[in-house]
């Protein structure tokens, strides 16, 4: 940009110096007029390049942010569910042994307060474990499938900012200048 200023300024005050100019004096003067105007496409084109890495970025930004939820998300759903799995098998073992304990036992009191108190509340909370870990199971499906959308487009925003990249570079092998 200042080299663009340096070129109009030389400009300006050869025009006013010089009123009277030679035919190389006009061929100088269209040489540094175009040398302006690439400097000028050469800075919009690298201002649009800057703005849209940095628009990339901040997509970029949001996405891994979503990415971060969704994971989130899916953790909890499958702790939920290994928490449901761990509570039905744990209730099915009391049920099995309450089951057993009652056919072994030659208390009368205690086998009737086994099969109709204690057992029928276990097999209702066994009952009501079954559906839960029902719905367990397809939070954790729903939430995976949420995790692979979002990493898809994780992805597919890597994949922009490095076909930007190899953009910047070929324009910068264009330009002469170095490159990583």
């Amino acid at each position: 940009m200042r080299r663009c200023f340096v070129l109009l300024a030389v400009v300006a005050g050869s025009t006013l110096a010089f009123p009277q100019m030679s035919l190389t004096d006009s061929a100088n003067l269209r040489a540094l007029l175009e040398e302006v105007r690439l400097l000028r496409h050469d800075l919009q084109t690298t201002t649009v390049a800057a703005q849209r890495v940095q628009i990339a970025l901040y997509r970029l930004q949001l996405q891994d942010a979503a990415v971060d939820r969704a994971s989130s998300q899916a953790e909890n759903a499958r702790s939920r569910l290994a928490d449901t799995v761990a509570e039905r098998k744990r209730v099915a073992a009391q049920v099995e042994q309450l089951d057993d304990k009652a056919a072994h036992t030659e208390d009368a009191h205690e086998r009737k307060m086994i099969e109709e108190e204690v057992l029928p509340d276990l097999k209702r909370s066994l009952e009501r474990l079954a559906p839960e870990e029902q719905q367990g199971q397809a939070k954790v499906i729903e939430a995976e499938n949420r995790l692979k959308a979002e990493q898809a487009k994780l992805d597919s925003l890597h994949a922009l900012l490095d076909q930007l990249d190899q953009a910047l570079q070929n324009i910068g092998r264009e330009n002469g200048a170095p490159t990583k």
